[in-house]
Parts: structure tokens; C-alpha cells; sequence
């Protein structure tokens, strides 16, 4: 009867760990159907008359955002888009969430030119007094944004982001010297993955630097 029960509860965990990404796709199925679809489909039932017919309203999402982007990528659409932007800029509560709308947006972006994460890199948690990482504390994942010149030591800073899991959106800001730091030769988008996931989700090794 012993061996009976642990054969059952192996097989029913394994069960159960093979229903969870069916599960979870089927929740963010319903969440996309009554958040957006819906929501839209009784938006355009204000103005005409239209078929309830599902994912309708998300298909018309996507439309409208690739119609978005296909404006925004010319020079009068980007025009557009900035006069928007100055005059959103003006307003004192506006401006404040316009910016950091736009900061989030640029953070996300996959054009080079626009992306304020320049850099995926691990810092060493716990430098060692001679300024070289890798000392035990481990690393954290880190975001470039930009270099900042000491004018005391005349070094070159890195300006990094270390963002919290699982909202990249908040963390801290650190400035460090490249040598407190590794390049895991991990992309961008990669590196925004792993912290979404909370770390489920990330590149099998970190590449040999060359």
C-alpha cells in the first residue's frame, strides 16, 4: 500500500507539472479575452453595430498598433509624435507620467539608437579591496545606461541599473568601474526575460569572454 501511494504521487505531481504551462496559457487567454476584447468590442458597440465574435477585439488591437507603428516610422508621423510629446512635457502631472512612460518604453525598445539599456552585464555583489570582482557574494544582473568620467581619478564610471524582479521597471542605480563587472555576452532582451521570470527564464551558460 506504501509503494502504492508514492506511485500515485509521483505520477500525480508529474501531472501536475505538465497541466501548469496549459493552465497559465489558458489564464492569460481569459485575462486577454475580458481585460481587452471585450472591453473593446463594448467600446465599438457605442458607435456600430458589431458581431460579438471572439478575439475580434484583439485582433483590432494589434491592427491599431501596427497602423501605430507603421506612422511613427516615417518623418511626419514622428513629428507628430514629438509635438504630442512637447506639449504632454508643459503640463506638471502630465509630465511626469509622459516621462516615465517614455523611459519605460525606451527601456524596452530593440532599436539600438533608442534603447536606454545599452548593455546587459553582471556585477560582482562584493568587490574585493583591490577594485577586482568575482570575491564570494556572487553577481547581480545589471543594466548599462550610460559612463559618467570621475574627474578625482580621472576614470571612466559605468552607469548601471540593477532593476528588482520581477518589474524591471524599479531597481537602484550604482555607478562602478568596469572592472567590478563580467559581460555574460547575454542580449538586452535576454537579460529583461531572465528578470521578468524571475530567473526561470534564462540563457544555459554564460559565454566565454573572447
Amino acid at each position: 500500500m506504501k509503494q502504492f501511494f508514492s506511485h500515485a504521487r509521483s505520477y500525480i505531481f508529474r501531472g501536475l507539472l505538465a497541466i501548469i504551462p496549459l493552465a497559465l496559457s489558458i489564464i492569460a487567454i481569459r485575462l486577454l479575452y475580458f481585460l481587452i476584447d471585450k472591453r473593446v468590442m463594448g467600446f465599438l458597440e457605442h458607435f456600430i453595430h458589431v458581431r460579438q465574435i471572439p478575439g475580434l477585439g484583439i485582433l483590432l488591437v494589434l491592427v491599431c498598433l501596427y497602423l501605430i507603428g507603421l506612422v511613427v516610422s516615417n518623418v511626419v508621423g514622428k513629428q507628430i509624435f514629438h509635438l504630442i510629446g512637447s506639449i504632454s512635457e508643459r503640463i506638471p502631472v502630465i509630465k511626469a507620467i509622459y516621462q516615465v512612460g517614455k523611459q519605460l518604453s525606451e527601456g524596452l525598445s530593440v532599436t539600438e539608437d533608442k534603447q536606454a539599456f545599452k548593455k546587459a552585464l553582471l556585477v560582482s555583489c562584493l568587490p574585493s579591496p583591490t577594485g577586482q570582482a568575482g570575491m564570494p557574494g556572487g553577481w547581480t544582473l545589471a543594466f548599462v545606461t550610460g559612463s559618467v568620467k570621475d574627474e578625482s581619478t580621472g576614470e571612466d564610471l559605468l552607469k548601471i541599473f540593477i532593476p528588482t524582479v520581477p518589474n524591471p521597471t524599479t531597481g537602484f542605480i550604482f555607478f562602478v568601474k568596469p572592472s567590478q563587472t563580467m559581460d555574460p555576452g547575454w542580449s538586452v532582451e535576454e537579460a529583461l526575460k531572465m528578470v521578468v521570470s524571475a530567473g526561470i527564464i534564462a540563457p544555459p551558460q554564460i559565454k566565454k569572454q573572447g
